[in-house]
This record gives structure tokens, sequence and C-alpha cells, in this order.
């Protein structure tokens, strides 16, 4: 690692850092179509706060294996409360009730425009002003937004809003939590800071499927218990903790691009196991938002 002027850390791709960045896109792009069989099955917020819980647990585990302090100081907690509501339940509940109106593919593409709306976001509160490569970026995101939601007609897209609504609305949030993250860092250790988030994130999840959408756990198949403990162990808890991994190897520009596997990985094995259409318009779709996205993360 070397320093380039300010102090700013220069780090070189090495092939652990690739092989951990690949292992945690590829990860967390096979969850949507795992938490779109799931929900055949199971409520919403069910599905999200047993995978959540069993995230934490691995997210715990780990923090001790580490020798990591859980201690929080006590002027951290209202800025940790909020970025758990924005990291974690925003973007964990909204996204997975997308899900009820979009295909996986679908709710894939809509979601992971976040680093879009990230890019407006640090305009707004760090005053990062965007070039015109973003505001392309924007542009282009938003044509394949279009696109996908009318693609096949106006009477079909908006039988499908309440799904893009959804999946805009934590897209849009989690982009807020991780520009507030830069404005007041957490500065907490990475697995104990994400254990706290996950922890807190999904404690009104569970409140809420204790409410109102009861857990039928007991009707649960096979293949639905071993979906639940890949969205919690794997791609919930393993992938986040490659994710830091693979930041700590790779430069922040690279780690921002190398995301853009997760929706490609997420529209292809839609496609594979459930059965999905592929085609031209889920294609363009794609590719439209991929190079939005590629614009609003450049340096």
């Amino acid at each position: 690692m070397t320093l380039r002027a300010g102090g700013e850390a220069a780090l070189r791709p090495d092939a652990a850092g690739l092989a951990l960045l690949l292992a945690t896109t590829i990860g967390w792009g096979l969850n949507w179509p795992a938490m779109k069989l799931l929900l055949a099955e199971l409520p919403v917020l069910s599905t999200r706060s047993a995978a959540g819980a069993l995230g934490l647990l691995v997210l715990l585990a780990v923090a001790r294996l580490r020798g990591e302090s859980l201690a929080v100081p006590l002027g951290l907690w209202p800025r940790l409360i909020l970025a758990s509501l924005l990291n974690v339940t925003a973007w964990m509940g909204l996204a997975s009730f997308s899900l009820l109106w979009l295909a996986a593919a679908e709710a894939t593409i809509v979601c992971y425009t976040m680093p879009v709306w990230a890019s407006l976001m640090a305009w707004a509160i760090l005053g990062e002003r965007p070039g015109a490569a973003r505001v392309a970026g924007l542009i282009l995101a938003l044509a394949g937004l279009a696109l996908l939601v009318l693609g096949r007609g106006v009477a079909v897209g908006l039988e499908k809003l309440p799904g893009v609504a959804f999946g805009l609305a934590s897209a849009i949030l989690f982009s807020l939590g991780t520009v507030l993250s830069k404005r007041w860092p957490l500065g907490l250790p990475p697995t104990s800071g994400a254990a706290w988030q996950v922890g807190l994130g999904i404690a009104p999840l569970g409140i809420a499927a204790a409410m109102f959408d009861p857990m039928r756990f007991g009707t649960l198949s096979a293949g639905g218990w071993a979906l639940i403990a890949y969205g919690g162990v794997f791609a919930l808890g393993l992938c986040y903790l490659s994710w830091f991994a693979a930041l700590r190897r790779l430069p922040a520009s690279l780690a921002s691009l190398g995301t853009l596997i997760t929706p490609m990985v997420g529209v292809a094995s839609a496609a594979i196991v459930l059965g999905e259409p592929f085609g031209w318009r889920e294609a363009t779709a794609l590719l439209l938002t991929l190079a939005g996205i590629a614009l609003a993360v450049r340096r």
C-alpha cells in the first residue's frame, strides 16, 4: 500500500481481494432468486427476520473470534440506530416487498440503482456536485427503469408500480444511509459494526412479523430451510465479512465497480433457476442501468 498526496491510501488490487469481491457479489446476486422462491412459502417479514437473525449470529460469532469489542459509546447510539434503519430495515424490508410485484430479475435491476441515487445524495449532503458523467448515468439508469416497467405496455407497467416503488424506496434509503455514514462515520470495528446494524435493523422487522405476519415455520419445506440458511449465514453473514475484507485489499473505485456483477448474477440466475424471461427488454434495461451505475461511481 502506498500513500497519495493528501494521505489517501492507494491500494493495488491483489488476487485474494479480487476473489473475495467475486465471491461477495455472486453470493448477493444469487440471493435474489432465493428470496423469490422462499416467499412462496413464507410471508415477507418472517422471511427477512429469520435470515437476519441467522446473519446476526454469524457476525457476532466472527466479531468475538476476532476479538472486536461490541461496546458502543453513548453518543454514538442515535447515529447507529439511524444507520441500522436505513441500511438494514429499509433495505431488507422494502426490497423484499418489491418481489411481491416484480420478478426477481426486475427487482434486482431496480434495487441496484442505489449508486445513482447515492451520487445525488452526496451532492445534497456532502456538497459533491455531480459532473456530466454522473448526470448521464442518472439519465441512463432512469431510461433502463422506464424500459423495464413500460416495455410490455402501460397496463402491465401500472401493475408493477407498487413493486417499483418499494424497490426504489429501498435503494434511495440505503443510498442515504451510505452517504450519511461518510458524513458521520460510526467508528466501530467493521464486524461488530455490521452486527449491531443487522441486530438493530431486523428488530423492527421481527416485531412487525410477530404482530402482522405470523411465522409458519412448521410448514416450511426442507428446501425452504436451506434457503433461509443461505440468505442468513451466507448472503447476510459471510458475504458482508468478505465484502469488508475485499475493501481492505482493493481500491474503493474497483470495489464499487465490482458490485456491478451482483445485478448481472441476479438476472442470470433468475432466468436459470426460476425460468424468468430474459429477452431484449430485460437485457437492454440491465445494460442501461449498469452503464448508468458505472458512470455514477466513476471517480
